[in-house]
């Protein structure tokens, strides 16, 4: 028990400092899962922990992500993606096996083994691409929705690959057969099968799934919830994933393929919501502990002697799975940045290289020592990808979001006393406002496609960074009257605030904000007009609760005013003790004044409530 307790401790403790850490540097979660992996792995190997046991355990948090991914995809959205599963997915693993396998030639590989590591290295890590396309709000994009396509097609790859894997055996290894226990972890009733019989029973299997997703599982919940229990129904949850997971590795499937169907199937259920707010406690965490045992299972002593071998072809690796992945997702219509999403989400090996490995060996066509080199390049491969989507966020996503390159700004022709940083949903209202009532505004934004969208409809947008000061010099800021600053990013507003205000002092900055605390950051920078992007729509919000509670019209729109009046009072106050250089949580005096005003305005706010509710009545 205290082995146990020991290990838990040390496992939660590196996680819990290393992804905050590594968040705060912009590296993802993911690889602070990693490299608090690599950090506590001298401490696993002095325990004596198994950490391939640890992993496998681990690898069901793979299966609940693919689960709760099922359940936001309905049955005719999966079908609507038919064309992406067959062409990217299909592409993807046919192409990229062959270019592997053609590089393994070239270095010498017998054709069998070559063969053998194009088909390991094809696939991609399903965890860490859904993890990070999830965290960055990437999943349902152009490119996050192709990836997922491929993903999706990959696990099923699995299957033929398991399949075809020992019939490529050497001679010359003398290796016997992998049995179904050996790969799977259990018990595979299919391995003593026919090929006929083995897939038939594979598609009964799925057709279980299906049948027990639309006539079994519903019922289930619907009793369950009559306990009124919230405990008992995060119990059924787990019954059905780890039920279904089971069902599939006793016919020889991915566990995390038969999840994701079970989730398609219950798509459409009214647990829906309840069934992912259970499953995703135990998701996170095991996925958590799935990558933290990806970096402890890196063999360092073994690293440190053949690491350039290691980095070259981890490299090569990442380099030939980017370029298929260029020309598949090209051929099928991906463009700009759809298309690098794509390319840089996929280039990594996936975690059932790990399995697919030690089945090659058991089966006499990787030797030991080699496979524990491939091991390395896989590893490698996982711990390289977080670092491809920091190359997406800070220069890809940034340049060729807009389709042009930051230095070829439209050149502006014309001068007017309004100019309009951003043509989004807050700009563009704006824009249509002040056109309305016959001011013309110098508008600019650096979304390309959206400019030329609205050039369609006859309207002049310049494109372009507005935080530059080039390009607001030749839009006449030095003359200009107001300046409405709409940008949809925190950190362009600021820097485009900032510098108006400072070189411009006579002119009239109307600034978005972000929310309350961007509000106080704004006026610290000597911006006089901030307005919360989602504070109006808030407002008339609570109105009409008020008047949903019984007030009428008039009362509700005068208690509202009352409510705006105290907020920007107190905001005022708030705002002179703001200082830039101390968060809000560490400024000592801001939270005094926080509590003060408080204490102050909560009981005149009350009284001034109930007397607009008694006049109402």
């Amino acid at each position: 028990m205290t082995g146990f307790l020991i290990l838990a401790f040390l496992i939660l403790v590196a996680g819990v400092v290393a992804v905050p850490l590594a968040s705060r540097f912009g590296l993802g979660s993911v690889l602070g899962y990693l490299l608090a992996g690599m950090a506590i792995s001298p401490v696993l190997a002095s325990l004596r922990v198994n950490v391939e046991a640890l992993q496998v355990f681990a690898e069901f948090g793979v299966v609940m992500m693919l689960f709760i991914i099922g359940l936001e995809i309905e049955p005719r959205r999966l079908w609507a993606m038919r064309g992406k599963l067959a062409g990217l997915g299909g592409g993807q693993v046919l192409l990229t096996t062959l270019v592997i396998a053609g590089i393994a030639l070239i270095d010498r590989q017998p054709w069998q083994t070559a063969l053998a590591i194009g088909m390991v290295l094809a696939l991609s890590s399903t965890a860490i691409i859904v993890q990070t396309l999830t965290e960055k709000g990437l999943l349902k994009t152009e490119g996050g929705e192709a990836s997922f396509s491929v993903l999706l097609v990959q696990d099923v790859a699995v299957i033929p690959i398991l399949a075809l894997i020992p019939l490529l055996a050497l001679p010359e290894l003398g290796g016997a057969a992998a049995s179904g226990e050996e790969v799977h972890g259990g018990i595979d009733l299919t391995a003593q099968m026919s090929g006929w019989l083995a897939g038939l029973t594979r598609v009964g299997a799925v057709a279980a799934v299906v049948a027990l997703g639309i006539f079994a599982i519903r019922p289930l919940f619907r009793y369950i919830a009559k306990a009124n229990l919230r405990e008992l129904f995060t119990a059924a949850a787990l019954v059905v994933v780890i039920g279904i997971a089971l069902l599939m590795s006793l016919v020889g499937l991915s566990p995390a393929l038969g999840a994701f169907i079970a989730g398609v199937v219950l798509a459409t259920s009214e647990y829906r919501h309840e069934l992912e707010s259970d499953i995703n406690p135990f998701k996170g965490l095991l996925l958590g502990l799935f990558f933290i045992t990806v970096g402890a299972g890196i063999d360092f002593e073994l690293a440190s002697t053949i690491w350039g071998s290691v980095v070259f072809w981890a490299a090569v690796t990442i380099a030939a799975k980017i370029a298929v992945l260029l020309v598949v997702g090209w051929l099928y219509g991906l463009r700009k940045q759809a298309l690098w999403l794509f390319c840089l989400s996929l280039p990594q090996a996936g975690e059932f290289a790990f399995v697919l490995i030690a089945f090659a060996v058991g089966n006499a066509v990787f030797d030991q020592a080699f496979a524990d080199q491939l091991l390395l390049i896989v590893a490698l491969s996982m711990l390289a990808t977080p670092l491809l989507f920091i190359l997406y966020d800070k220069l890809i996503a940034h340049a060729y979001c807009t389709g042009q390159a930051p230095d070829e700004a439209d050149v502006i022709d014309e001068e007017n006393p309004i100019i309009i940083a951003g043509r989004g949903r807050v700009g563009g209202i704006v824009d249509r406002m002040l056109d309305a009532a016959g001011h013309r505004a110098t508008v600019i934004d650096y979304n390309s496609q959206h400019l030329e969208n609205l050039k369609k409809f006859g309207i002049t947008t310049y494109y372009g960074d507005a935080t530059r000061p080039d390009l607001l010099a030749s839009a006449g800021i030095e003359r200009a009257r107001i300046l409405v600053v709409a940008l949809d990013e925190r950190e362009q507003i600021d820097k485009l605030v900032r510098y108006a205000c400072t070189n411009f002092p006579n002119l009239h900055v109307v600034a978005r904000a972000k929310d309350r605390d961007h509000v106080y950051h704004l006026w610290a920078m000597g911006c006089r007009d901030i307005i919360r992007e989602t504070y109006d729509s808030a407002l008339r919000m609570g109105r009409s609760v008020y008047e949903a509670l019984g007030h009428d019209r008039q009362a509700a729109i005068a208690m509202v005013d009352a409510w705006e009046e105290m907020d920007r009072t107190s905001m005022r106050e708030i705002a002179d003790v703001y200082r830039l250089d101390i968060p809000a949580y560490e400024n000592e005096a801001l939270l005094a004044k926080i509590r003060e005003l408080k204490a102050e305005w909560d009981p005149k706010l009350r009284d001034a409530m109930d007397e607009i509710a008694a006049r109402g009545r």
